[in-house]
């Protein structure tokens, strides 16, 4: 019962950016509809070729978005933190999903039934207008990246792909260490590089005193200079 209570409390804090621009009856719709689902580390929530039916939030962990590309490698196309929404463009457009989505730790998501949501939107323009901007943001952002996976060179976009962590998930207490532990293959395939060639870029990198690694744990000790590598290209 505890653990409902908390649950339910943690989906009124996550949809808050939702929550402000819907009417109480249409909150109890959303609640009344909502459920809350458990992934394991690498278990999948959606797959390419699947129907989109639900609309997703990530209350807890971490969860990436990636394509399977040509012999076996994968390309991670988005990182997902709470309290981000994903899993519904597929939906507006009318096709099946394009990409895969997995925990990529232990995780925490809100499901809600893009019917639902397509019924609040008829009568809701403030709704409307948020999934637009969300859109519009989400599109910019990948315009950006594949300009920067396809034009820069290794070391900027291993760079820029170590200060996107950052940004996403932020740093453990000591104000260095990124909090988020990538496999050296997750690393490569956000980066759209090979394994072979993230890991000895990290070396590299490490050589040079611009970060430190400790297993999975990588620590920017020079952030300025990574900001210079992954601008330059």
């Amino acid at each position: 019962m505890i653990k409902h209570q908390k649950e339910e409390a943690d989906l009124s804090a996550s949809l808050s950016e939702v929550w402000r621009v819907l009417t109480d009856k249409e909150r109890d719709i959303l609640r009344n509809n909502s459920k809350i689902l458990h992934f394991k580390r690498n278990e999948l929530i959606y797959c390419e070729g699947d129907e989109p039916k639900e609309m997703m939030c990530l209350l807890k962990g971490k969860v990436k978005i990636y394509k399977a590309g040509v012999g076996g490698r994968s390309q991670i196309i988005r990182m997902i933190k709470p309290v981000q929404y994903f899993g519904y463009r597929a939906y507006f457009a009318q096709e099946d999903y394009l990409t895969n989505a997995s925990a990529f730790e232990a995780s925490c998501v809100c499901m809600i039934p893009m019917d639902i949501i397509t019924d609040l939107l008829k009568g809701n323009t403030n709704l409307a207008m948020f999934f637009i901007r969300q859109l519009s943001v989400d599109l910019g952002i990948a315009d950006e990246r594949t300009v920067n996976l396809t034009q820069k060179h290794i070391r900027g976009r291993l760079a820029e792909s170590l200060l996107f962590l950052k940004d996403s998930y932020g740093l453990e207490e000591d104000g260095a260490t990124l909090s988020i532990y990538l496999a050296r293959e997750d690393l490569a395939n956000l980066s759209n590089m090979t394994t072979s060639n993230a890991i000895r870029t990290l070396s590299n990198f490490a050589s040079e005193r611009i970060i430190a690694m400790d297993g999975r744990k990588i620590k920017l000790i020079d952030e300025e200079k990574l900001r210079k590598i992954s601008k330059m290209g």
